[in-house]
């Protein structure tokens, strides 16, 4: 249940992520550092390396470039979601 919400976030993130940006909490905690660690071996490190793999087979084509490069963008929060916050990009530093 602790990473619950890092998957929803992932898969909100994945589902629309044009307008939107990922942002660090400074205020996350200890908790956050421990879920990431636990996270990045369990599951971040193989969800990172298919948005890689799959942005890259995208990019082969003229027609799939743009939604390569936004299958770039959720690598961060793929790869370490606990601790991390979703913006719009009009206002990355409202939140802070």
């Amino acid at each position: 249940m602790p990473f619950g919400l890092a998957v929803l976030r992932i898969g909100v993130y994945a589902l629309w992520p044009f307008g939107y940006t990922t942002l660090e909490r400074r205020d996350a905690g200890a908790p956050s550092c421990v879920g990431n660690v636990l996270w990045l071996v369990l599951a971040g490190w193989w969800l990172a390396l298919a948005h890689i793999v799959t942005g890259v087979a995208m990019c082969l084509t003229i027609i799939g470039i743009p939604f390569g490069i936004v299958n770039f963008k959720p690598i961060p929060v793929s790869l370490l979601p606990p601790g991390r916050e979703i913006v719009p990009t009009d206002q990355p530093f409202a939140t802070r």
